[in-house]
């Protein structure tokens, strides 16, 4: 039996991230996570409350259509 699929997260971090770290402090749920020099949203944890959106000075956090 194939393992379920991780959960997708309700935002996603853009290219226009420049990684200064605001959205990793505001999280309540610490639902993102450098990866790669990136950073990602940890589907399982997110629970779109949106705190991410809103701190981010580069509006680089896209709310997902559900």
């Amino acid at each position: 039996m194939a393992d379920p699929a991780e959960p997708i997260a309700p935002v996603a971090v853009t290219s226009s991230c420049t990684a200064c770290g605001a959205c990793l402090l505001s999280c309540p749920e610490h639902a993102l996570r450098p990866r790669g020099g990136r950073l990602e949203v940890l589907g399982e944890r997110c629970t779109g409350c949106l705190e991410c959106v809103e701190v981010c000075p580069a509006d680089a956090i896209a709310v997902l259509a559900g």
